[in-house]
């Protein structure tokens, strides 16, 4: 897989079988709710996403994005793509770049399932977060403006902006450890001993404390469109697991860039710190200072920063748990869906670690 992708987010290819639609039906709705809609449509379907299959929709000039749910048995609010609508609306004109959301469907009788259409943004795609072909003195630049980027999405006032319900304020953190137990044994298909450990430890475990901000819930390079030429975000993608949330629980996710092994995942964790000094990629201190400043901070407990890593690892368990089921089940997004997956068990067993690394100390 290409690291980066231009103008074809990460490419396309013929719409699958298991995601193939009326498009006819497709056509009618869209020519009935955006005006600039002419011309015969034809329908493509990008080759990445592991949750939400994802096409490219030309008719004419106009180029759209649509983002669909998966069909088959889904996890219980899974798969979102109204709260996706919902919020890429709701953040046009703030200081976080989005594409232009068009029209939301919530019939079933159009393409089989909820789907939303948005602006096609032309840009770049990094999916490797080492940058490999961008040379070392561009890579600062573009870890600045993907930090600017998410402490500006903190910074929004969610109920200026008119997400006052968009989730409940308060308690985040608990109400997340019990989604993802939930969510983790909805999709459990073989024991894994250091989830287990994680469940039980997690909720009594809980750092005080708390904010609430719109948190993305997915942020990393590969969800994120450059300008083609600038390093300048043009729009946030992947909006599913948004919700209102704790600031700083979602800028952890966003750190684990720093913490996933780099040889088997889109990690950083394989490089040495003077690794990353020549190659001119930011410490993870570093990049956390740089938001704290950004979000006007003095700085984040470190052990709260370590319990917010090892939450994130567990949610991430439970999200590769989620695509090993859909695998096993053939409704996958992705063809790789299988290999991430299994990507769950090691994962948790290096959150265990870091328990375990913070109870010794």
């Amino acid at each position: 897989m290409s690291s980066t992708a231009d103008s074809t987010y990460v490419g396309t290819r013929p719409v699958s079988p298991q995601h193939a639609f009326d498009e006819g039906k497709l056509a009618a709705f869209i020519r009935d709710q955006v005006t600039e809609f002419q011309g015969a449509l034809t329908v493509s379907q990008f080759k990445g996403g592991q949750s939400n299959p994802t096409f490219l929709v030309q008719a004419g000039t106009q180029q759209y994005v649509l983002r669909r749910k998966p069909p088959g048995v889904l996890l219980p609010s899974a798969h979102a793509v109204d709260r996706e609508f919902k919020v890429i609306s709701a953040l046009a004109g703030t200081d976080v770049p989005v594409a232009k959301a068009h029209a939301l469907c919530l019939d079933p009788e159009v393409i089989g399932t909820d789907f939303y259409l948005m602006d096609y943004v032309p840009g770049r795609i990094f999916w490797d977060p080492k940058l490999p072909d961008v040379a070392a003195a561009d890579r600062p630049a573009l870890y600045d403006e993907l930090n600017r980027v998410i402490a500006a999405l903190h910074r929004v006032n969610y109920q200026v902006v008119g997400l006052g319900d968009y989730g409940k304020p308060g308690e985040y953190l608990a109400r997340q450890v019990a989604r993802w137990t939930k969510q983790y044994r909805a999709a459990e298909t073989e024991r894994i001993e250091a989830v287990d450990n994680l469940i039980e430890w997690l909720p009594a475990n809980l750092p005080v404390g708390d904010e609430t901000s719109i948190v993305h819930g997915d942020y990393r390079f590969d969800n994120v469109i450059f300008h083609p030429t600038e390093p300048r975000i043009l729009a946030v993608l992947d909006w599913e697991l948004s919700t209102l949330g704790h600031p700083l629980v979602d800028f952890a996710y966003h750190c684990m860039t720093w913490r996933m092994d780099g040889s088997t995942g889109r990690g950083l964790g394989d490089l040495t710190p003077e690794q990353m000094a020549q190659m001119m990629i930011p410490s993870e201190s570093d990049y956390v200072k740089r938001y704290c400043t950004r979000t006007g901070r003095d700085g984040i407990p470190e052990r709260d920063w370590s319990y917010y890593m090892v939450f994130n690892m567990f949610r991430l368990t439970g999200i590769l748990q989620g695509v090993m089921k859909r695998a096993l089940q053939g409704n996958a997004a992705s063809a790789e869906a299988l290999a991430t997956g299994k990507r769950a068990r090691p994962l948790a067993e290096q959150a265990w670690r870091m328990v375990e690394q913070m109870r010794a100390a």
